[in-house]
């Protein structure tokens, strides 16, 4: 039975630890809330560990879904952190959205320590973890992908190698930005639909089976116009994510006058009380203005 640790058991690391032990595998979970960790074990077949150091004790594969970059530096490298006692030839695969630089910064530590590393970020949301249908993209070295893969596949149904330590993040941050300008011409679209006395359903069953066909369109404007925000990524997060992006973009070049747009205006649904509202609520600030 192969040995894992899982360390982060939020809304997306939760569900991704329990696909792995209903999978058969023997997981080791830590999360700073001690209560979410007893909770895991209330429905799963696993063990928790009192730190990250602890849980990745002898442990084949560890797992990390945490917050941040500094959260992702505590786990990692802090005084109770992984590194003190992953395996030599053990993997540590890192679920965190994050910056690009933090991942290089980990692989070459890991590295030097005789561990291998991938920066792995995920897309899917809560219900695509609970479903175990995310898209992850990753970055690191083959054998260390192939060594991963499969268990990764117990919660993904896509699974990618973008390149070096990374090129996950940097693919992650493509995707949040795609997202951020779907999101807003969809919240615009819902709105000018209501103001125009349509029927909003009808009309977003038509147009979803042509060219504006997307993701956000199929699972979020039935929502959109209930006015139901209590689900899906939450704004603070997404937030997080573009300003992630944003400060990649003055690195390389790139100009994002769209993604940076829609952060302001995810900054004034922070300040409507909506940090915790799912990425959707942007057509609630069109109705609130």
């Amino acid at each position: 039975m192969m040995k894992v640790a899982f360390i982060g058991l939020g809304v997306m690391g939760y569900p991704m630890a329990g696909h792995l032990a209903n999978a058969g595998l023997d997981v080791c979970v830590y999360n700073r809330t001690r209560e979410k960790a007893q909770n895991w074990l209330d429905q799963f077949t696993g063990s928790s560990a009192d730190t990250p150091a602890t849980a990745a004790m002898d442990a084949e594969l560890v797992f990390t879904c945490v917050g941040n970059d500094e959260d992702l530096r505590e786990v990692v490298i802090g005084t109770n952190g992984i590194i003190h006692s992953i395996c030599p030839d053990s993997i540590l695969v890192d679920h965190t959205t994050a910056s690009a630089q933090i991942a290089q910064e980990i692989g070459s530590i890991l590295q030097a320590k005789g561990a291998g590393f991938l920066d792995a970020p995920v897309s899917g949301g809560q219900q695509g973890a609970e479903n175990g249908l995310l898209t992850i993209m990753c970055g690191g070295e083959q054998t260390c992908f192939d060594r991963v893969q499969p268990v990764m596949n117990h919660y993904a149904r896509q699974t990618s190698l973008m390149g070096a330590w990374g090129a996950g993040q940097l693919t992650k941050m493509v995707n949040q930005i795609c997202i951020a300008g779907l999101i807003q011409s969809l919240a615009e679209g819902v709105q000018f639909a209501q103001k125009s006395g349509l029927d909003v359903e009808q009309v977003f069953d038509v147009i979803g089976k042509g060219a504006a066909q997307s993701w956000q369109m199929d699972n979020r404007h039935k929502t959109m116009n209930q006015d139901q925000y209590d689900h899906g990524f939450a704004v603070d997060w997404m937030r997080k994510d573009l300003n992630i992006c944003l400060q990649e973009a003055r690195k390389n070049g790139a100009h994002l006058p769209v993604a940076a747009l829609v952060d302001q205006f995810y900054s004034e649904v922070q300040k409507m009380g909506g940090g915790r509202w799912d990425t959707s609520s942007l057509l609630k600030r069109l109705v609130s203005s």
